[in-house]
Protein backbone atom coordinates (compact mmCIF):
# COMPACT_ATOMS: atom_id res chain seq x y z
CA UNK A 1 0.00 0.00 0.00
CA UNK A 2 1.22 3.51 -0.77
CA UNK A 3 1.80 5.96 2.09
CA UNK A 4 2.35 9.66 1.45
CA UNK A 5 5.06 11.02 3.75
CA UNK A 6 7.89 13.52 4.04
CA UNK A 7 10.81 13.77 6.43
CA UNK A 8 9.68 17.37 6.94
CA UNK A 9 6.81 15.97 9.06
CA UNK A 10 9.37 14.66 11.57
CA UNK A 11 10.30 18.21 12.55
CA UNK A 12 8.54 19.78 15.54
CA UNK A 13 6.93 22.97 14.20
CA UNK A 14 5.40 24.21 17.48
CA UNK A 15 4.74 23.06 21.06
CA UNK A 16 1.36 21.32 20.68
CA UNK A 17 0.97 17.52 21.03
CA UNK A 18 0.38 17.06 17.30
CA UNK A 19 3.88 18.43 16.71
CA UNK A 20 5.67 16.51 19.46
CA UNK A 21 9.03 15.02 18.51
CA UNK A 22 8.75 11.32 17.74
CA UNK A 23 5.08 11.25 16.77
CA UNK A 24 5.50 10.69 13.04
CA UNK A 25 8.61 8.57 13.58
CA UNK A 26 6.58 6.29 15.87
CA UNK A 27 4.37 5.46 12.90
CA UNK A 28 7.06 5.43 10.21
CA UNK A 29 9.27 2.99 12.14
CA UNK A 30 6.43 0.45 12.29
CA UNK A 31 5.15 0.70 8.71
CA UNK A 32 8.23 1.63 6.64
CA UNK A 33 9.13 -1.92 5.59
CA UNK A 34 5.51 -2.83 4.79
CA UNK A 35 4.46 0.06 2.54
CA UNK A 36 5.61 2.01 -0.51
CA UNK A 37 6.52 5.57 0.43
CA UNK A 38 5.37 8.43 -1.83
CA UNK A 39 7.07 11.77 -1.16
CA UNK A 40 4.62 14.50 -0.23
CA UNK A 41 4.53 17.72 -2.24
CA UNK A 42 2.89 20.98 -1.10
CA UNK A 43 -0.65 21.84 -2.10
CA UNK A 44 -0.97 24.67 -4.60
CA UNK A 45 -2.11 27.91 -2.99
CA UNK A 46 -5.13 27.95 -5.32
CA UNK A 47 -6.25 24.61 -3.90
CA UNK A 48 -5.88 25.88 -0.33
CA UNK A 49 -7.62 29.16 -1.19
CA UNK A 50 -10.55 27.22 -2.66
CA UNK A 51 -11.32 26.12 0.91
CA UNK A 52 -9.90 28.85 3.18
CA UNK A 53 -10.22 32.63 3.25
CA UNK A 54 -7.31 34.88 2.37
CA UNK A 55 -7.32 36.21 5.93
CA UNK A 56 -6.85 32.67 7.20
CA UNK A 57 -3.97 32.01 4.83
CA UNK A 58 -2.35 35.23 6.01
CA UNK A 59 -2.79 34.20 9.65
CA UNK A 60 -1.13 30.83 9.05
CA UNK A 61 1.76 32.62 7.36
CA UNK A 62 2.15 34.95 10.34
CA UNK A 63 2.26 31.92 12.62
CA UNK A 64 5.16 30.57 10.55
CA UNK A 65 3.24 27.35 9.83
CA UNK A 66 2.29 27.87 6.18
CA UNK A 67 4.94 25.70 4.55
CA UNK A 68 4.41 22.62 6.73
CA UNK A 69 0.61 23.03 6.64
CA UNK A 70 0.67 23.31 2.84
CA UNK A 71 2.84 20.19 2.68
CA UNK A 72 0.32 18.30 4.82
CA UNK A 73 -2.55 19.50 2.63
CA UNK A 74 -0.64 18.45 -0.47
CA UNK A 75 -0.07 15.01 1.01
CA UNK A 76 -3.80 14.68 1.58
CA UNK A 77 -4.50 15.65 -2.03
CA UNK A 78 -2.01 13.05 -3.24
CA UNK A 79 -3.56 10.36 -1.04
CA UNK A 80 -7.02 11.16 -2.37
CA UNK A 81 -5.82 11.04 -5.97
CA UNK A 82 -4.07 7.71 -5.41
CA UNK A 83 -7.09 6.51 -3.45
CA UNK A 84 -9.26 6.67 -6.55
CA UNK A 85 -7.31 3.67 -7.87
CA UNK A 86 -5.99 1.95 -4.73
CA UNK A 87 -6.19 2.47 -0.95
CA UNK A 88 -3.73 5.05 0.33
CA UNK A 89 -2.71 6.54 3.69
CA UNK A 90 -1.27 10.03 4.25
CA UNK A 91 1.19 10.15 7.15
CA UNK A 92 1.02 13.92 7.51
CA UNK A 93 0.89 16.72 10.03
CA UNK A 94 -0.39 19.24 11.07
CA UNK A 95 -3.80 17.57 11.26
CA UNK A 96 -6.77 19.42 9.81
CA UNK A 97 -10.28 18.50 10.90
CA UNK A 98 -10.67 21.46 13.31
CA UNK A 99 -9.85 23.99 10.57
CA UNK A 100 -12.84 25.89 9.18
CA UNK A 101 -12.75 28.28 6.23
CA UNK A 102 -11.65 31.29 8.24
CA UNK A 103 -10.45 29.89 11.57
CA UNK A 104 -8.81 26.88 13.19
CA UNK A 105 -8.02 25.37 16.57
CA UNK A 106 -7.03 22.02 18.09
CA UNK A 107 -3.53 21.85 16.52
CA UNK A 108 -5.03 22.29 13.02
CA UNK A 109 -4.30 24.97 10.40
CA UNK A 110 -5.60 23.88 6.98
CA UNK A 111 -8.40 21.36 6.55
CA UNK A 112 -6.54 18.60 4.73
CA UNK A 113 -9.64 16.49 4.06
CA UNK A 114 -11.67 19.39 2.67
CA UNK A 115 -8.81 20.58 0.45
CA UNK A 116 -8.37 17.05 -0.95
CA UNK A 117 -12.03 16.38 -1.67
CA UNK A 118 -12.67 19.82 -3.11
CA UNK A 119 -9.68 19.32 -5.42
CA UNK A 120 -11.11 16.02 -6.69
CA UNK A 121 -14.54 17.58 -7.11
CA UNK A 122 -13.27 20.61 -9.06
CA UNK A 123 -11.23 18.32 -11.29
CA UNK A 124 -14.35 16.32 -12.13
CA UNK A 125 -12.96 13.12 -10.60
CA UNK A 126 -15.78 12.54 -8.11
CA UNK A 127 -19.47 13.28 -7.80
CA UNK A 128 -20.26 12.04 -4.29
CA UNK A 129 -18.00 11.46 -1.29
CA UNK A 130 -18.18 10.15 2.25
CA UNK A 131 -16.00 11.07 5.23
CA UNK A 132 -15.55 8.79 8.23
CA UNK A 133 -13.93 10.84 11.00
CA UNK A 134 -13.17 8.44 13.86
CA UNK A 135 -10.98 10.85 15.79
CA UNK A 136 -11.92 11.21 19.46
CA UNK A 137 -12.89 14.84 18.82
CA UNK A 138 -15.70 16.02 16.55
CA UNK A 139 -14.36 17.27 13.22
CA UNK A 140 -16.15 20.60 13.30
CA UNK A 141 -14.04 22.21 10.60
CA UNK A 142 -14.76 19.45 8.08
CA UNK A 143 -18.49 19.70 8.81
CA UNK A 144 -18.42 23.50 8.56
CA UNK A 145 -16.68 23.46 5.18
CA UNK A 146 -18.04 20.36 3.45
CA UNK A 147 -21.43 19.91 5.13
CA UNK A 148 -23.21 22.71 3.24
CA UNK A 149 -21.87 21.61 -0.15
CA UNK A 150 -24.26 18.69 -0.45
CA UNK A 151 -21.99 16.15 -2.13
CA UNK A 152 -20.27 14.87 1.05
CA UNK A 153 -21.80 12.77 3.81
CA UNK A 154 -19.83 12.97 7.07
CA UNK A 155 -19.93 10.70 10.11
CA UNK A 156 -18.23 11.27 13.45
CA UNK A 157 -18.92 8.13 15.54
CA UNK A 158 -19.51 8.68 19.23
CA UNK A 159 -20.39 6.00 21.76
CA UNK A 160 -19.13 4.67 25.07
CA UNK A 161 -19.74 1.14 23.79
CA UNK A 162 -17.22 -0.38 21.35
CA UNK A 163 -19.93 -2.58 19.87
CA UNK A 164 -22.29 0.34 19.24
CA UNK A 165 -19.42 2.48 17.94
CA UNK A 166 -18.42 -0.08 15.32
CA UNK A 167 -22.01 -0.81 14.39
CA UNK A 168 -22.57 2.89 13.82
CA UNK A 169 -19.61 2.98 11.45
CA UNK A 170 -20.91 -0.06 9.59
CA UNK A 171 -24.40 1.44 9.26
CA UNK A 172 -23.01 4.70 7.92
CA UNK A 173 -20.88 2.97 5.31
CA UNK A 174 -23.73 0.72 4.22
CA UNK A 175 -26.23 3.55 4.05
CA UNK A 176 -25.09 5.36 0.93
CA UNK A 177 -22.75 5.18 -2.02
CA UNK A 178 -19.84 7.42 -2.92
CA UNK A 179 -17.11 7.69 -5.51
CA UNK A 180 -14.54 7.97 -2.72
CA UNK A 181 -14.46 7.45 1.05
CA UNK A 182 -12.04 9.56 3.04
CA UNK A 183 -11.04 8.62 6.57
CA UNK A 184 -10.00 11.32 9.01
CA UNK A 185 -7.93 8.86 11.02
CA UNK A 186 -7.47 10.04 14.58
CA UNK A 187 -6.22 7.32 16.93
CA UNK A 188 -6.77 9.17 20.21
CA UNK A 189 -9.84 7.10 21.12
CA UNK A 190 -7.61 4.05 21.65
CA UNK A 191 -7.73 2.29 25.02
CA UNK A 192 -4.18 3.51 25.73
CA UNK A 193 -4.73 7.06 24.48
CA UNK A 194 -6.94 9.96 25.59
CA UNK A 195 -10.31 8.33 24.81
CA UNK A 196 -9.70 4.91 26.34
CA UNK A 197 -12.28 3.04 24.22
CA UNK A 198 -11.06 1.28 21.08
CA UNK A 199 -8.74 -1.69 20.67
CA UNK A 200 -6.05 -1.86 17.99
CA UNK A 201 -8.06 -4.50 16.14
CA UNK A 202 -10.98 -2.08 15.86
CA UNK A 203 -8.96 0.09 13.48
CA UNK A 204 -8.31 -2.93 11.27
CA UNK A 205 -12.04 -3.68 11.33
CA UNK A 206 -12.95 -0.13 10.33
CA UNK A 207 -10.37 -0.27 7.54
CA UNK A 208 -11.98 -3.46 6.30
CA UNK A 209 -15.42 -1.85 6.41
CA UNK A 210 -14.20 1.08 4.33
CA UNK A 211 -12.46 -1.19 1.81
CA UNK A 212 -15.61 -3.30 1.43
CA UNK A 213 -17.82 -0.24 1.04
CA UNK A 214 -15.50 1.23 -1.59
CA UNK A 215 -15.58 -2.06 -3.50
CA UNK A 216 -19.40 -2.13 -3.38
CA UNK A 217 -19.46 1.44 -4.68
CA UNK A 218 -16.86 0.72 -7.36
CA UNK A 219 -15.06 3.70 -5.86
CA UNK A 220 -11.90 4.48 -3.95
CA UNK A 221 -10.73 5.14 -0.41
CA UNK A 222 -7.94 6.93 1.44
CA UNK A 223 -7.04 7.97 4.98
CA UNK A 224 -5.19 10.91 6.49
CA UNK A 225 -3.69 11.16 9.96
CA UNK A 226 -5.48 13.36 12.49
CA UNK A 227 -5.03 12.72 16.25
CA UNK A 228 -3.30 10.00 18.28
CA UNK A 229 -0.78 10.93 20.95
CA UNK A 230 0.52 7.81 22.66
CA UNK A 231 3.63 7.13 20.62
CA UNK A 232 3.95 3.64 22.11
CA UNK A 233 0.77 2.40 20.39
CA UNK A 234 0.24 4.86 17.53
CA UNK A 235 2.30 2.97 14.96
CA UNK A 236 0.52 -0.33 15.56
CA UNK A 237 -2.87 1.39 15.34
CA UNK A 238 -1.98 2.98 12.01
CA UNK A 239 -0.67 -0.35 10.74
CA UNK A 240 -3.92 -2.04 11.74
CA UNK A 241 -5.95 0.49 9.73
CA UNK A 242 -3.65 0.10 6.73
CA UNK A 243 -3.94 -3.68 6.87
CA UNK A 244 -7.73 -3.44 6.98
CA UNK A 245 -7.86 -1.03 4.05
CA UNK A 246 -5.60 -3.16 1.86
CA UNK A 247 -7.00 -6.51 3.00
CA UNK A 248 -3.64 -7.75 4.31
CA UNK A 249 -4.02 -10.94 6.29
CA UNK A 250 -7.76 -11.00 5.77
Amino acid sequence: MKVVYSKEFDISYCSDPAAAFGRIEAVYSVIKDRVKIVNAVPAAEDDIAAVHTQNHLDMVRREGIYDIAALAAGGAVQAAQIGLKEPCFALIRPPGHHASAGSSWGFCYFNNMAIALEKLKRDGLIGEAMVLDFDLHFGDGTVNILGPKGYVKIYNPSSSSRRDYLQGVRSFLEGDRADIIGISAGFDNHVDDWGGLLQTGDYREMGEMVREAAARNKGGCFAILEGGYNHRVLGQNVLALIQGMEGAGA
